[in-house]
């Protein structure tokens, strides 16, 4: 993914800035993966989010967070993101989504 590099938080217009929404959106992952809670720089057993990771044509692949569980479809499904949002940190880009729904 080419990184731009700018100052602040998640947001709507980085997003589109790496991902085109006129184009169809895949998803790659099989199952979301987990990630835990981290206090005092130690795992906890809470999981603070979960993740799934999506291809688009002519970029790399890349992972999303969601905060809550969502329904995966099936491998390689079109999907869309409600608020897909990403920040950029230490040269790399993070994206987040409130939500996935299937497009048919």
């Amino acid at each position: 993914m080419r990184r731009n590099f700018k100052k602040g938080g998640y947001s709507t217009d980085i997003a589109n800035s790496y991902i085109d929404s006129q184009q169809p959106i895949r998803l790659l992952s099989t199952q979301l993966t987990s990630q835990v809670k981290f206090v005092n720089n130690q795992p906890t057993d809470e999981i603070a989010a979960y993740k799934a990771w999506f291809t688009q044509k002519g970029q790399e692949p890349f992972e999303v967070k969601f905060e809550t569980k969502v329904k995966l479809p099936e491998y390689l499904a079109l999907v869309a993101f409600v608020n897909l949002q990403a920040c950029e940190f230490r040269h790399n880009v993070y994206f987040k989504a409130a939500g996935l729904k299937e497009v048919k």
